[in-house]
């Protein structure tokens, strides 16, 4: 990537960025603009997107084809859109606050204001009150009352004064558990007059809108160029532009831009600039420069960009590019969580499907379908392995499928009965492995192993970047203690009878002379020399102590953290676990109905609905951990952050 920087005439600054956007390779830096443009322009775009949300919310019965509409009807129906939602919302309030007066009013019956008024204009004047019905009798004679009706809990009441009672004043010798009733602001009858009015009209506006649906598409389309004059409107009220003064006049001021253009695309930008007469200069860009990334690989492994899309990561312009080995461990991770082989098969049968509307079009199919396929075909093949379909016990198997698996991994393996060995520790104590343990130590193993060739391929890529430097022994001092560390947790973790730390006759020997757990031991501690001396290395191995000094405690966690980091991926195995128990429990619930003609069907159901929702669970378990050990744990060992963002040019 070249940082590219572009001086033009102020005057001719917006057909400058009209060829650039014509021209299409340049990632313009990010400016803030002002002007009136640019806040109508946003405004409009605000309205179009709100009205696109609105109607994408109606389900429409039958398929309407789409109407064009320009910039100007699109925003015009928006705003119509928005304003009829409004007026429906105000209506639904009006609706609700004219029923709870009804409802207010239910035991007076029928009430007018304007009756009341007529009495007071005669000089007669009434309140309404409410009181508890066993207070009513108990009133002061002083006051002159007229019940109006009564019921177990009130009894409802006029209170006749000779002159208009103010909100907050009370009768004298009014008893004060009886509360004055207000009265509405038009007759009951009115107001039920009015809530049909209001529901009729609701109707009305609720056809509408529904009949807009069918211009939702130009509505998008209005919204997407709205945003490109927004950006074009932004980037042209925020370039750099010389201030006015009298030296220099209007027509020979200058405006400026800086941007990011990849080196392969320079040429053509030179060729813009001879072609308008812009000066412009090209270089590489700085530490401190904030340059975009644009990722470049070959198909197969852009398969793995849906995924990085949906995460939203993107690694930064100086890190590495490891979407092939995200794709090769994501792939493997997604196969051992899902597990089963038969879930595998029907996500292979749905990007197959999901490839031939393209194939019928001659066209290539998207990524997804192909990804879909990738994905589906790994997980076929560790339920191979494993043999693990729909969950089913090996006896219910036949005996081609119990052929294809791994014997070591296998789920036929541990059916058997017996014992697989006997171990000795280093007490001379006995310990039998069933085969049914010695299948679920294999399965541990193979993910820790895993763990160790993913982690020491992020040390050897940077061992690769600083082999020109001492650097490079403090990456080869994390490699070495990530191999001590992997036998370490086999032996915390898996068995510590089979990987003793210490020497017992089952001690696994290097050339028959030393333990390997020696050898592991000792792995560790040459490894955090060197990592504690070379790791902050920058032209001083002084220095690079020092450094190492004053962060002691992180270099002391970071032994800690290579143990935890592999002993993360037994999640691989756990999930996967979950998921076998889930679907095994389905098959037993249906199991006993399938041999009934009368709960066939209901068999069905839950096989369905069982099976659908633990594939789901499944892919759930996949954006957590399948995700989680390429974004985190491979990438913290790479020393990545994920702090890029992508590349986007200024186009049309």
């Amino acid at each position: 990537m070249k940082k590219l920087s572009i001086v033009v005439l102020e005057k001719e600054r917006r057909q400058a960025l009209k060829n650039l956007r014509k021209l299409g390779v340049v990632h313009v830096e990010e400016v803030k603009g002002e002007s009136e443009e640019l806040s109508a322009f946003k405004s409009k775009s605000s309205k179009i997107d709100l009205a696109v949300s609105l109607l994408s919310e109606i389900k429409s019965k039958k398929k309407l084809e789409p109407v064009p509409l320009s910039k100007d009807e699109a925003f015009t129906l928006a705003d119509k859109v928005i304003g009829l939602t409004e007026e429906k919302k105000n209506l639904f309030s009006a609706i609700a606050s004219g029923k709870n007066e009804l409802q207010r009013f239910s035991k007076w019956g029928k009430v007018v204001p304007e009756d009341f008024e007529f009495l007071a204009e005669k000089g007669i004047y009434l309140s309404l009150y409410e009181i508890p019905s066993s207070k009513y009798n108990s009133l002061d004679e002083k006051v002159d009352t007229l019940l109006v009706n009564a019921d177990k809990e009130l009894s409802r009441f006029f209170v006749i004064s000779d002159h208009k009672l103010e909100a907050n004043e009370r009768p004298e010798g009014l008893s004060p558990e009886a509360y004055r009733v207000v009265l509405p602001k038009v007759s009951t009858e009115e107001l039920a007059v009015d809530i049909e009015k209001n529901e009729k009209r609701i109707t009305e506006i609720e056809s509408e809108i529904s009949s807009s649906v069918k211009y939702l598409p130009a509505l998008k389309n209005a919204a997407e160029s709205f945003g490109k004059d927004i950006e074009f409107e932004n980037l042209y009220s925020g370039m750099g532009v010389e201030e006015k003064n009298e030296e220099k006049p209007e027509s020979v001021r200058l405006a400026w831009l800086t941007g990011y253009v990849p080196a392969e695309e320079l040429s053509k930008v030179e060729e813009t600039a001879v072609e308008n007469k812009w000066a412009f200069t090209a270089c590489d860009p700085s530490a401190e420069d904030n340059v975009p990334t644009k990722l470049k690989n070959n198909r197969f492994v852009s398969l793995i960009y849906p995924v990085t899309d949906f995460l939203g990561t993107v690694p930064g312009y100086n890190e590495f590019d490891i979407s092939n080995w995200f794709l090769l461990f994501f792939t493997i991770f997604f196969g051992m969580i899902f597990g089963d082989g038969g879930y595998g098969g029907l996500l292979f049968l749905g990007g197959i499907l999901a490839m031939l509307p393209s194939l019928k079009k001659k066209q290539a199919p998207g990524s997804f379908a192909f990804l879909l396929t990738l994905l589906g075909f790994a997980t076929m093949v560790w339920g191979a392995v494993t043999c693990t379909w729909f969950g089913l016990t090996p006896q219910q198997l036949p005996e081609s499928l119990k052929m294809l698996s791994v014997p070591a991994l296998s789920n036929a393996t541990s059916a058997k009965e017996g014992v697989k060995m006997v171990l000795h520790d280093a007490a001379g104590a006995v310990t039998e492995l069933t085969y049914s343990a010695w299948v679920k130590e294999n399965l541990q193993i193979f993910c820790f192993t895993l763990a160790l060739i993913q982690l020491a391929v992020a040390h050897l890529k940077g061992i690769a970047k600083n082999i020109r430097s001492p650097k490079f022994l403090g990456d080869l001092g994390s490699l070495l203690q990530l191999c001590g560390m992997y036998y370490v947790v086999l032996s915390m973790v898996v068995d510590g009878v089979r990987f003793p730390l210490g020497i017992t006759p089952e001690s696994y020997w290097l050339f028959d002379k030393v333990p390997v757990a020696f050898v592991a031991l000792g792995a560790i501690g040459l490894g955090f020399i060197l990592s504690f001396v070379f790791s902050n290395y920058e032209g001083s191995i002084g220095k690079s102590i020092l450094e190492s000094c004053k962060s002691i405690v992180s270099v002391l966690l970071g032994v800690v953290n290579v143990f935890s980091d592999i002993v993360s991926y037994i999640r691989l195995w756990a999930v996967a676990l979950a998921g076998g128990a889930i679907s095994a429990t389905v098959n037993e619930m249906a199991g006993p109905m399938l041999g009934h003609l009368a709960m066939f069907i209901f068999a069905i159901l839950i096989l369905t609905v069982g099976h659908g929702l633990n594939m789901i669970l499944n892919v759930l378990s996949v954006i957590v951990h399948g995700v989680r050990l390429n974004t985190l744990e491979f990438s913290s060992h790479l020393g990545m952050s994920w702090t890029g963002f992508k590349y986007k040019p200024f186009s049309e």
